[in-house]
């Protein structure tokens, strides 16, 4: 099976140089759409994550009702309150002044379940925009499937959300995953990451695996903190697959060198922390 493992020297060869005369947005920034009121800490992680992994601004659309205990959580994300509990189409209009200065936007993480409209009404104007979006978690459902073919968008499924959104079971067996991960990313022209205890990632055509990680990484919220990765790596302008691929390698790692420290008793803030020593050594600025 023809397939390659994502290593420190691929993720060395995609991780760009920071220009030395850079500005604030020059760097990346993400937006996430999330939060409910009983998961608001879910898009915190991503944004959260998202910072860490170096970009320069992060924002959070969440409701109103979540919007103050996320901003009561860091001073370093911007919080957007939306006006409903869920993603409403109205709701989301107010996402729409921030859109044209983000370079890549997240949906779905805690996000309340019925918000298809707005879930759509975003994709919709973001995909005119031409804006390279993350779906995970509520965000994947058969009916989205249409409105993001072709584009750059990447689905981050763990095993369930995968049958829920493409309707079909996945085997236990690595290479009937691969094939079926890679069936579906052509399908349907996008990159799937695939979460698991080997990660899996298709862009229809390449298709990588991911090893790094640890079985601490069973704890809540730690698929919320590869989705801020994948996400930064998108705004600081890797192309899907690459992005994909090193985010599972960048969460991987974070999560085995929490463990080195915690045991199997970490966080996902834990892993957060982590990032930057595991991305410490492919720093560099250049004039």
């Amino acid at each position: 099976m023809n397939f390659i493992e994502v290593s420190e020297e691929i993720v060395r060869r995609n991780i760009k140089p920071r220009k030395a005369s850079s500005h604030k947005g020059q760097n990346g920034v993400v937006l996430v759409i999330g939060g409910s009121w009983l998961y608001h800490g879910a898009p915190f992680l991503s944004a959260m994550a998202a910072l860490r992994t170096g970009v320069d601004l992060a924002y959070i659309a969440t409701p109103e009702k979540t919007a103050l205990s996320i901003r009561a959580l860091s001073p370093n994300v911007i919080v957007i309150p939306l006006t409903d509990l869920k993603l409403t189409r109205g709701a989301s209009r107010r996402i729409m002044r921030i859109l044209p200065s983000v370079d890549s936007i997240v949906i779905g993480p805690g996000l309340a379940e019925g918000s298809e409209k707005g879930i759509e009404y975003v994709i919709q104007e973001a995909n005119a925009l031409d804006k390279k979006i993350v779906l995970d978690a509520t965000a994947l459902y058969p009916e989205v499937l249409p409105r993001i073919e072709g584009r750059k968008v990447v689905l981050t499924p763990h095993a369930g959300e995968f049958k829920r959104v493409f309707r079909e079971e996945l085997s236990g067996e690595l290479s009937e995953r691969i094939n079926k991960v890679k069936e579906k990313a052509l399908q349907f022209k996008v990159t799937i990451l695939l979460k698991g205890m080997i990660d899996i990632i298709s862009d229809g055509e390449r298709v990588a695996i991911n090893k790094t990680g640890t079985p601490a990484m069973t704890t809540g919220g730690t698929g919320d903190v590869l989705t801020g990765v994948l996400a930064a790596l998108l705004a600081k302008g890797l192309e899907p697959f690459e992005a994909a691929a090193i985010s599972a390698w960048i969460n991987g790692k974070a999560g085995e060198e929490a463990a080195s420290i915690y045991g199997l008793h970490i966080t996902a803030t834990d892993v957060i922390d982590c990032i930057p020593k595991v991305l410490r050594p492919f720093d560099s600025v250049v004039e």
